[in-house]
C-alpha cells in the first residue's frame, strides 16, 4: 500500500501522515492510532512473545528494504 494509499484510507492529509511516520508529537494521538490500525501496527499487546515476534518480524521485513530513496546531494562549493 503506498503512503498516499494510507492517507486516503485514514481521511488525512499527505503531510500529516509524513509528520506521523517522523514522529512529529504534535499530531493528534487518534490519528496515530488509526493508522497504525490501517498498517497493521498493533499497539497494546500485552504478551512479551507476541511482540518478540512481531518486532523480528518487521526487522526482517526492514532489512529489505533500501536504507535511502534520494540521492545524496552534492556539497554547495560557495568559497568564490
Amino acid at each position: 500500500m503506498t503512503a498516499q494509499e494510507v492517507a486516503d484510507r485514514a481521511g488525512i492529509s499527505r503531510g500529516l501522515l509524513q509528520r506521523i511516520e517522523s514522529g512529529n508529537p504534535k499530531c493528534e494521538i487518534g490519528v496515530v492510532f488509526e493508522v497504525a490500525t490501517i498498517v497493521g501496527v498493533r499497539l497494546f499487546d500485552a504478551d512479551e512473545a507476541t511482540l518478540s515476534k512481531f518486532l523480528s518480524l518487521s526487522r526482517e521485513k526492514l532489512a529489505l528494504l533500501p536504507k535511502s530513496i534520494r540521492r545524496k546531494t552534492r556539497a554547495a562549493r560557495d568559497d568564490f
